[in-house]
């Protein structure tokens, strides 16, 4: 977007200045902008997960008019809320693959796997810890934290050998990754392995 004698302009159009008229291809010059006096227009508002919007601010002396609002905190006791109730669900449904299992238990007799006793053994405990985790929060940097906590991630470089078949690694690289912590739960013991992932690690 861009700005001219008080009025946004939100895509290019030809206008006219003075006597002189531009087609909107003009908008396509930063030049020739500068030099009519056509300053990119930016709103900047606060992340709508943890804040509303307050009244604006407007910068109009750089090289471009830049509107900021002010952020409101919402509530902190609401956000809380609604991430236990989230993890919840997440485990509800995460419970649901397996469930199966220990039906078929008491209708059979049939010893549930071990794999999926450690699996559903670690849900509930992940459970645990991040409703205490959550529960203990008191700031609004706490909660923004946990939800955008920076990670690294390692995959294996993805090629292919001299038989055209798709071959994983040794060759590797890395990538910087903010990750939920509500969404971040053990892994199915029944879900298949990505043959590319080497590490997930916290920074």
């Amino acid at each position: 977007m861009w700005y001219f004698n008080g009025q946004i302009i939100k895509t290019p159009k030809a206008i006219t200045i003075g006597d002189l008229q531009y087609s909107k291809e003009v908008f396509y010059d930063p030049d020739k902008l500068k030099e009519l006096g056509i300053k990119p227009y930016r709103i900047e508002r606060p992340d709508g997960r943890y804040f509303n919007l307050g009244n604006t601010n407007t910068q109009m002396s750089g090289d471009e008019v830049v509107v900021t609002y002010t952020p409101i905190a919402r509530d902190i006791d609401e956000l809380k809320e609604k991430m236990l109730n989230s993890i919840k669900l997440q485990l509800t449904s995460r419970l649901d693959s397996t469930d199966w299992y220990y039906l078929r238990k008491l209708r059979t007799g049939t010893d549930v796997p071990s794999e999926i006793q450690d699996y559903s053994d670690a849900l509930y405990s992940e459970y645990d810890t991040k409703k205490t985790e959550i529960s203990a929060m008191t700031k609004m940097s706490q909660i923004m934290e946990y939800e955008n906590r920076p990670h690294t991630e390692v995959r294996k470089v993805e090629s292919k050998n001299s038989e055209g078949k798709t071959i994983y690694g040794p060759k590797t690289e890395s990538f910087t990754r903010e990750i939920n912590m509500i969404n971040e739960w053990p892994t199915n013991p029944n879900d298949e392995v990505d043959p590319s992932f080497v590490s997930l690690t916290a920074d």
